[in-house]
């Protein structure tokens, strides 16, 4: 009725191993893109990540590239995990960038297991333009 470990009751081990049950990538997490008139936002799940486990950066090519790595605390060798599924050892994401973001203005922050990145849109000055247009 228990499993080797003696606490686990082995009815669990069917919900846990299972083929049929979806599993989501551990090394990817969940990732959210919104658009307001003001700016885009990005939202990436981050539980239990600390700011100091984030590169955020725009590259040479002006993309938006994220780096996620969690520097992990040792445990006691006398302990071990029987099961670890929400660990992101580490992690890598870029996105293409609409031409309309203002890349100087770029912030993210890190709050309640949630990274978000404010992309905010470059201001649309209309310009008037004045020129001759030839009729052909």
């Amino acid at each position: 009725m228990y499993t080797r470990n003696g606490w686990l009751p082995e009815v669990f081990n069917d919900f846990f191993d299972t083929n049929s049950m979806s599993r989501t990538s551990a090394t990817a997490p969940a990732i959210n893109v919104l658009e307001s008139n003001t700016q885009y936002t990005v939202e990436l799940a981050a539980p239990g990540l600390k700011k100091e486990d984030f590169d955020v950066n725009v590259n040479a090519e002006g993309d938006l590239t994220i780096k996620m790595e969690k520097h992990q605390n040792d445990k006691e060798e006398s302990t071990r995990y029987l099961r670890r599924e929400f660990a992101y050892a580490k992690f890598e994401q870029t996105l293409i960038l609409p031409e309309d973001v203002d890349r100087t203005k770029i912030a993210a922050r890190v709050a309640d297991g949630v990274l978000t990145v404010d992309l905010p849109k470059m201001s649309k000055e209309e310009k008037k333009v004045v020129r001759s247009i030839e009729v052909l």
